[in-house]
């Protein structure tokens, strides 16, 4: 499946969150949202991720975007996850079954390792997609670069 790309709509997609509510994109609408993919919970870089989403939600909030932390893992085990990381306001959905379809529908699934890339998906009010960057797995996304996409 090709990766998605700027001037795309976003698929949409009903997926449980660490909380084990429903999140579905669609229901965004007239909002930003910020599609933060992780590989795999319980992981350094992906904590940092994560952390770094929450801190800085109110900022996000400022500008009408949603963050959402997306991956591959069951969602009792995000909540897990959430908590040890206090992590009490950004959603974390989990795409775990059907195993990663969200991420294959994106184009972000990798086969091999059987989990998300690293990637920040940002889109419109609209559904639209304004912005992709796919990071190697072991980088942090850079935060400042996130919020300035989110600012314009």
């Amino acid at each position: 499946m090709k990766q998605i790309t700027v001037g795309d709509y976003a698929p949409d997609f009903v997926l449980k969150d660490n909380r084990g509510q429903d999140v579905k994109l669609s229901d965004y609408r007239g909002k930003k949202v910020l599609l933060s993919w992780h590989p795999l919970a319980w992981t350094k870089v992906c904590a940092e991720q994560m952390k770094s989403l929450e801190a800085n939600y109110e900022e996000m909030e400022k500008y009408n975007t949603v963050p959402l932390g997306l991956s591959v893992d069951a969602y009792p085990s995000k909540n897990a996850w959430a908590k040890e990381l206090e992590i009490t306001r950004t959603k974390l959905p989990a795409d775990f079954w059907p195993h990663g379809q969200v991420a294959q529908t994106y184009g972000l699934f990798r086969e091999g390792e059987g989990f998300s890339e690293r990637a920040n998906i940002l889109i419109d009010e609209t559904g639209k997609v304004l912005w992709v960057k796919v990071y190697p797995i072991p980088e942090l996304p850079d935060i400042n670069e996130v919020l300035a996409e989110i600012r314009r």
